[in-house]
């Protein structure tokens, strides 16, 4: 079973037991983290379903890994002729989560 969620502005397809990295969530190492905003909730091979826009009967449970920052980014800004040049970097904070379960239904 699948599902993709949205937080922090992005989209993530996730499966039990996968790791993803997430922007930064204010949780503590070990803490469980619950997912409501499930946009999509199938199996390979078998029908899914589609939220309008989230499935509200739906809720994906991850456990926080670890917090961390992310590769340097290289942000440089030039005017030709002028002489302005500006180099900057900039590390992402992110979260490592473990998905832990799926779960759909009318309690879930």
């Amino acid at each position: 079973m699948y599902a993709v969620i949205s937080t922090g502005g992005k989209q993530y397809k996730v499966q039990e037991g996968d790791r993803i990295r997430v922007e930064k969530i204010k949780q503590d190492k070990g803490d469980e983290v619950i997912f409501e905003d499930v946009l999509l909730v199938g199996e390979e091979g078998k029908e899914y379903s589609l939220g309008t826009p989230v499935v509200e009967t739906a809720k994906v449970r991850a456990r926080v890994l670890r917090q961390l920052r992310g590769r340097k980014i290289i942000v440089f800004k030039m005017k030709r002729r002028k002489g302005y040049r500006k180099k900057m970097g900039h590390r992402q904070y992110l979260t490592e989560l473990i998905i832990t379960g799926i779960e759909v239904g009318k309690e879930a």
